[in-house]
């Protein structure tokens, strides 16, 4: 039984997690961080709705979000289409979208639903942010600009080093965008990987050996399985691109709402991302961020659940 579970998990997650690791990688290559900050629009008020298309656009998972975002704020990106982008972007784009109608083809509200709620919830976070978040929350401000003049600096010293001991490389030396993109997709898949194995072993565990009446106790009740399955996502802290497979084997169990609240939260937040979060930002403004993401995912999905799933 456990073997068959994660298997069964397994085999529907990896092909998505490796379309998404190749498409970051392709996007970390070949679209520059000028290029997004030349779109972004002068007018605060559309910001918004620009970093939730910026999110649809861009198919990264959260874990390759949030160093890309801090580049671009210690660039001028405005804070709050940074925290837009990061809490919607693993939620929206195309690969998470295909990877969520895999899992619930037969279950088109809750696709739809997905998305609804992730929209909704960044629009709300991302005005929240704009209109009361007015001090700088990175927790280094120089560190970003430190970190690319010092590579810049060792890159350049580097090239002219490699000119001096030996004149004829100098058209030879430039790195090949194709070798590194493929370097680092088999990174991230590796890295990623981990995490989706270890989500699938304890899916398939808990499964296997929790006895069924205490899943179904907490899956029917309304509240308790929303707390349950948001921990559950916290704790897991799996991809986007595969969440969607691991929320479908708890789909005879648990409320629609409460698999709503996994789908929506984990990619918004989880202890992986918290702990990279922290690195970037003050605690203080992870911490309102957290509560912020905590309350509106929540509630949506409560809302969700008495208003779109009234059979739950």
């Amino acid at each position: 039984m456990f073997k068959t579970i994660l298997l069964g998990i397994l085999l529907e997650t990896l092909p998505f997690l490796l379309l998404g690791v190749i498409v970051s990688s392709l996007m970390q290559q070949f679209v520059s961080e000028r290029f997004i900050r030349k779109c972004i629009p002068r007018n605060p008020l559309l910001g918004v709705p620009f970093a939730l298309v910026l999110g649809f656009l861009f198919p990264v998972c959260e874990c390759g979000l949030i160093p890309i975002v801090r580049r671009l704020l210690a660039k001028g990106m405005p804070l709050y289409i940074g925290i837009v982008f990061i809490v919607v972007g693993p939620i929206v784009n195309p690969v998470v979208i295909a990877a969520t109608y895999t899992a619930f083809r037969s279950r088109p509200d809750l696709i739809y639903s997905r998305m609804g709620l992730a929209l909704a919830a960044g629009l709300l976070i991302g005005l929240i942010i704009y209109f009361f978040v007015k001090g700088n929350p990175l927790k280094n401000k120089q560190s970003a600009a430190d970190e690319r003049q010092h590579s810049h600096s060792c890159g350049l010293e580097k090239e002219h080093a490699d000119i001096h001991a030996n004149p004829h490389t100098i058209h030879t030396n430039k790195p090949n965008k194709l070798l590194t993109m493929v370097d680092h997709a088999g990174n991230e898949f590796f890295d990623m990987g981990k995490y989706v194995m270890l989500g699938s072993i304890l899916t398939a565990a808990i499964q296997t050996f929790l006895p069924r009446t205490n899943l179904v106790d907490i899956g029917q009740a309304e509240f308790s399985s929303i707390f349950f399955m948001m921990g559950f996502a916290y704790i897991l802290s799996i991809c986007s691109t595969s969440d969607a497979f691991v929320a479908s084997s708890f789909a005879s169990i648990f409320s629609s709402s409460s698999l709503l609240a996994f789908l929506v939260f984990g990619p918004m937040l989880d202890f992986k991302s918290t702990l990279m979060l922290m690195s970037v930002f003050k605690k203080r403004f992870v911490l309102l961020l957290s509560v912020l993401i905590f309350i509106t995912v929540f509630a949506g999905a409560l809302l969700l659940g008495y208003w779109y799933f009234p059979s739950n």
